[in-house]
């Protein structure tokens, strides 16, 4: 797959082989790095995708947030590897969904993901028909609107970009962030770890968690390690943290 992925950086640079790609990369590490860091990123995504954890979401989740936020109160969500922003962006389309005036509430969303030309992409908030695809629910149209472009695309609405901010960041290194999170989706990104780094993450996400704040994993992700001790299963790859006792 490394192969494949980087064969086509290979191609567009004309250079011959992989040795040559080598001797690039280290030349131009400051303007090719991110070239090499998008080629050996995974970026699949979708509007709702796994749509049991929106229905979560909706249902038991965002009523008690949306609750502290119309009394003042702080909320904040990260979607972790948010890729070119539908994952962020369908957040923030269930919080508008409940609260259309969240984004004069203190509701904030933080995107990140190392692909700094997904996160380009992400800001720009333009999608293909294809792209703009929505699984039937209450939130089918409350996230786009025509771009206005004579394609047919489709521009995330202003409300609901309002409250997402994308960020650059590699998921296993520093955190800059210092507040606590009430959500965090972090789905379908462990898979690519071995077993250290994933119980390592799941770690770090859980205690980056208000306490009975919820995290969302992949569907073929489990929680493992010492962050066990710290999360309890709230649902089908859902997971809160526990109260301190």
């Amino acid at each position: 797959m490394i192969h494949s992925r980087l064969g086509k950086r290979i191609v567009a640079l004309n250079l011959d082989d992989f040795t040559d790609y080598d001797k690039y990369l280290r030349a131009n590490l400051e303007t090719e790095s991110d070239h090499f860091i998008s080629a050996l990123t995974t970026n699949v995504t979708n509007f709702y995708r796994e749509k049991h954890h929106f229905e979560q979401l909706q249902s038991e989740v965002l009523p008690r947030l949306v609750e502290r936020a119309r009394s003042g109160g702080r909320v904040r969500l990260w979607s972790a590897g948010c890729s070119s922003g539908p994952e962020p962006y369908s957040l923030s389309g269930s919080v508008i969904l409940l609260c259309p005036e969240a984004p004069k509430l203190n509701v904030r969303i933080l995107a990140t993901d190392i692909d700094p030309f997904v996160l380009r992409r992400a800001e720009a908030a333009v999608y293909s028909d294809e792209e703009a695809k929505i699984p039937p629910g209450p939130w089918a149209n409350q996230v786009f609107e025509k771009s206005g472009s004579a394609k047919a695309e489709f521009r995330v609405r202003a409300d609901v970009r309002s409250l997402v901010s994308f960020r650059q960041l590699n998921i296993n290194g520093p955190w800059p962030m210092s507040g606590l999170f009430d959500v965090i989706m972090c789905r379908n990104m462990a898979i690519y770890f071995d077993s250290q780094t994933q119980q390592t993450l799941w770690r770090r996400l859980a205690e980056q968690l208000v306490p009975g704040g919820m995290l969302f994993i992949g569907h073929s992700e489990r929680v493992s390690g010492p962050a066990t001790a710290m999360l309890e299963a709230a649902g089908v790859t859902a997971y809160r943290k526990r109260s301190a006792s």
